[in-house]
């Protein structure tokens, strides 16, 4: 079991403040909480997996009792934020907000965990980076954190949700019932199970849009249904 002299800074760091976003909480009661919910040593990594819902039984002892725990939500979530490193935003990319969409764009959601980096499941990343893309542009206008599927009914229901307003979405990794949701819900789910940087991911994805790009990518761009056929390139190419 860690204590706190093992644990590394920035590990003891999120777990000491953590705590103090919980009511009548401290650093021993909460590091006992997450060596009970957590497999293995507590890293931060590990400490990503942290749920709200890990919080409330370990706060109220048991799975029975959760619903006679009166700590606020507000306070459990902020709590999941620290612990997931939300509140350390110093790596994360800013978003910029378009006066417009540039023409002959799509909207194109990578899956994070961190940073600018395509390294994300779809049903357990962080976060969503959401960048408008064209053939010679690439803008990032929006980080999405997944923090409230974790009290959604059907957690990849609400992550396709949250992402809704997107064309195209890129995963390290994707379920077959969570990739029909997806695509039921009008986007084109890419996997690309090496990851990478986001941007030279789409850099790649920018060289296919500008060439000739496969029928679905085409139809996005609003190629005639003419031009479309013409399009030989197969999709294995684009993910």
């Amino acid at each position: 079991m860690n204590s706190p002299a093992t644990l590394n800074r920035e590990t003891a760091l999120r777990i000491a403040l953590a705590a103090r976003a919980l009511p009548d909480t401290g650093v021993s009661q909460l590091l006992e909480i997450l060596h009970q919910q957590v497999n293995g040593p507590l890293t931060e990594e590990s400490l990503q997996g942290v749920t709200v819902t890990d919080l409330k039984i370990g706060l109220a002892g048991s799975e029975e009792d959760v619903d006679l725990l009166d700590t606020p939500m507000s306070a459990l979530k902020e709590a999941v934020r620290i612990l997931w490193g939300e509140t350390v935003a110093d790596d994360l990319p800013q978003p910029v907000a378009l006066a417009e969409l540039p023409a002959g764009s799509i909207r194109v959601a990578v899956a994070s965990n961190n940073g600018a980096q395509l390294d994300g499941h779809f049903g357990t990343c962080l976060r969503f980076l959401v960048y408008q893309v064209s053939a010679d542009a690439q803008t990032l206008v929006d980080i999405r954190s997944t923090l409230e599927a974790e009290e959604a009914e059907d957690k990849n229901a609400f992550r396709s949700e949250l992402i809704g307003d997107c064309q195209v979405l890129y995963v390290v990794s994707i379920g077959g019932p969570a990739a029909a949701k997806v695509v039921r819900a009008g986007i084109h789910p890419l996997k690309k199970p090496q990851g990478g940087e986001a941007a030279a991911v789409l850099a790649e994805l920018q060289q296919v849009m500008a060439g000739s790009p496969p029928p679905w990518l085409a139809k996005l761009l609003g190629k005639s249904a003419e031009e479309r056929v013409r399009f030989e390139l197969s999709e294995d190419e684009v993910a």
